[in-house]
């Protein structure tokens, strides 16, 4: 008899102890991401070709038995994470306004995204207990090539459909929760340093998606963090993600949606006043350099002290003098979980019915609660 090749018997082994009924092909791909493995990278860990791994993640093609446990153990989950349960909605990758885009390995990125993506059935998943607020965003449509008016007048007119009244806007992140978007902090560990906020409004859910940075522990700069990516939400849905255009935008959204220019102008400084910079900071809830910058684009500082005042604030680096505080952090997840918990519905057994690791649920939650969330990937 002539001896098989090695792959060949190997296949024939697979086929012979049974494939997997039940298997959920989104959650190996969600599962995969979240552990920041490339397919080929998986498919060499489990023995199989990396187009087999593509076929699992596509549904055309379920791993055997045998398979199936080398999967569970490699991404650090349960055998029943990968049966129907819960649907994982997706977040296609080019709706998603990254401004790290170009200063983030790919993978991180997916891995990323998919954190996002469990959120949005964790929320689904609750939001079938408890009331959560609607989603009440409305798009804000601009020219096809807006000019720096166009977007003041955007930033304008979502603070009054968003009944912000004059003067600072009290808590952005809580702000984005009542008006429908889900708003979590990526755990610090685990994650890529250089994933900075991000926000989707194209989800499979139907939910705007807004993601935190774990390692700004600073409220002047998670404010402006959650003004810029309202400013995708509100403006750029369906417009290409991440341009340096869509970017500038977006951050010339929050500068005005932060500090309107018809009630900070006047207020500004013409000369290097760090006094008067450290008390509109701590007024208006953002950052020396939003300020400097500010006051510079608005005519209020001219060149010269304008590249004073930035290089004391590259001597001074980060965080920069003054904080404010901790960062502003989402609330919804947390209090709902808790009114869940209130009322007699075990976490566990919400986990255990939509086969999510109680592990990851509750990373989950915490990262849309005031608590830092923490997060071991490869202990669910």
């Amino acid at each position: 008899m002539t001896e098989q090749p090695p792959r060949v018997a190997a296949a024939r082994r697979r086929r012979s102890s049974g494939s997997v009924a039940a298997f959920d092909s989104r959650r190996l791909a969600v599962g995969r991401r979240l552990a920041c493995m490339t397919r080929a990278e998986l498919a060499r860990r489990i023995e199989v070709t990396p187009a087999a791994v593509t076929q699992f993640e596509r549904g055309a093609a379920r791993p055997t038995t045998t398979v199936l446990t080398r999967l569970g153990l490699t991404l650090g989950v349960p055998e029943e994470f990968f049966s129907r349960g819960l649907d994982i909605p997706e977040v296609p990758p080019s709706t998603a306004h990254f401004r790290s885009l170009r200063s983030t390995p790919a993978r991180r990125r997916e891995q990323a995204l998919a954190f996002g993506e469990l959120a949005l059935a964790v929320l689904d998943l609750v939001e079938r207990y408890v009331d959560l607020p609607p989603m009440r965003l409305r798009p804000i449509g601009l020219p096809p090539q807006p000019s720096e008016a166009d977007i003041a007048d955007a930033a304008r007119r979502a603070r009054r459909e968003l009944s912000v009244g004059t003067g600072p806007v009290p808590h952005v992140v809580r702000l984005l929760e009542a008006h429908g978007v889900l708003v979590v902090r990526l755990p610090a560990e685990g994650f890529d340093p250089r994933v900075d906020a991000f926000s989707s409004s194209e989800t499979a859910s139907g939910r705007p998606l807004v993601l935190m940075s774990p390692l700004k522990d600073d409220k002047a700069r998670s404010r402006f963090d959650a003004a810029h990516e309202l400013g995708h939400l509100l403006m750029h849905a369906g417009r290409e993600a991440g341009s340096t255009v869509i970017e500038s935008q977006a951050m010339s959204f929050a500068a005005e949606f932060l500090m309107p220019q018809a009630e900070i102008a006047d207020c500004l400084p013409t000369r290097v006043d760090w006094e008067t910079f450290h008390a509109l900071k701590r007024h208006w809830g953002v950052s020396l350099k939003a300020l400097v910058y500010r006051a510079h684009k608005l005519g209020r500082l001219p060149d010269l002290p304008y590249r004073r005042a930035n290089r004391q604030l590259k001597a001074w680096g980060y965080p920069e003098p003054g904080p404010l505080g901790p960062p502003e952090s989402p609330s919804v997840l947390g209090a709902a979980a808790e009114l869940l918990e209130q009322s007699g519905t075990r976490l566990g057994a919400l986990a255990e019915a939509a086969r999510i690791p109680l592990e990851c649920l509750h990373a989950v939650i915490a990262a849309g609660r005031s608590d830092r969330p923490r997060l071991t990937i490869g202990a669910w």
